[in-house]
């Protein structure tokens, strides 16, 4: 058995899990030349096997629970989605508000409100790495938290 060829590795990464054009590009470069590449790559996505709106609706619909919309926006689009797909799977798979996202996420990691500047700080920070609006952030900081919750 010899190496197996582009077209058997493209279909190996695509039975793993979805990947974007771009990745499964950067995963086949050391195999071919890019000619070569874009031609099986265009050729899973005639097949159905590489989508690059199924996989920016899958991303979106894994990591919604987790972070805020700037940080799903720029993880996609490191990962060579375009635009118009980035805000087509947002507003599909992000059917809970923002706010709500960010409430439940604070909630998760902090049981109590901030009592100083620095434990608001810290709070903040953590929203702020997970993709959350600053204006959001101060908003929720502001709330008190609620015990039923």
């Amino acid at each position: 058995m010899g190496e197996p060829s582009l077209r058997e590795r493209a279909l190996r990464h695509l039975a793993r899990r979805d990947h974007s054009r771009a990745e499964l590009a950067r995963k086949l470069a050391a195999h071919g030349d890019a000619d070569e590449i874009e031609a099986v790559i265009e050729r899973m996505g005639e097949l159905g096997l590489q989508s690059d709106s199924r996989y920016a609706e899958a991303f979106v619909r894994g990591k919604a629970a987790r972070f805020g919309t700037s940080r799903l926006r720029s993880e996609l689009a490191r990962r060579g989605i375009e635009r118009d797909l980035i805000d087509a799977a947002l507003a599909g798979e992000c059917v809970e508000s923002e706010a709500e996202r960010a409430r439940t996420v604070l909630r998760s990691r902090f049981t109590e409100p901030p009592a100083d500047a620095r434990e608001w700080a810290r709070q903040a920070r953590f929203l702020q790495t997970r993709g959350f609006a600053p204006d959001l952030i101060r908003k929720l900081l502001k709330e008190p938290y609620d015990e039923s919750a």
